[in-house]
């Protein structure tokens, strides 16, 4: 069982910057990937980012230079730094991860890019 909990959402301005974080429970963080998602308002969900257990980093053409994912084990966490915020950055970010044939997921932070 993995529970996931985000947190780090809010409101920035365009240019702005917010930093998120997945809380991860469970003996099974440092093997597993997690993915960052996320779901703009009317749309469907989105791969943003995803880091493996060994750290090799993979981002979506629309945040590659901006968005930088990590992870620390030692605090079964895992970030997601965003700069240069854009307004159709906007949307609800998930923490994900599939273990045992399992999809499990968080429940979201909301993030609103707007002036």
């Amino acid at each position: 069982q993995v529970q996931l909990v985000e947190s780090g959402g809010g409101l920035v301005q365009p240019g702005g910057s917010l930093s998120l974080s997945c809380a991860a429970s469970g003996s099974i963080f440092r093997i597993i990937t997690v993915n960052w998602y996320r779901q703009a308002p009317g749309k469907g969900r989105e791969s943003v980012a995803s880091i493996t257990t060994s750290g090799i980093t993979n981002y979506a053409d629309s945040v590659k230079g901006r968005f930088t994912i990590s992870r620390d084990n030692s605090a079964n966490t895992v970030y997601l730094q965003m700069n240069s915020l854009k307004p159709e950055d906007t949307g609800v970010y998930y923490c994900h991860t599939y273990w045992s044939g399992m999809n499990y997921w968080g429940k979201g932070t909301l993030v609103t890019v707007s002036s």
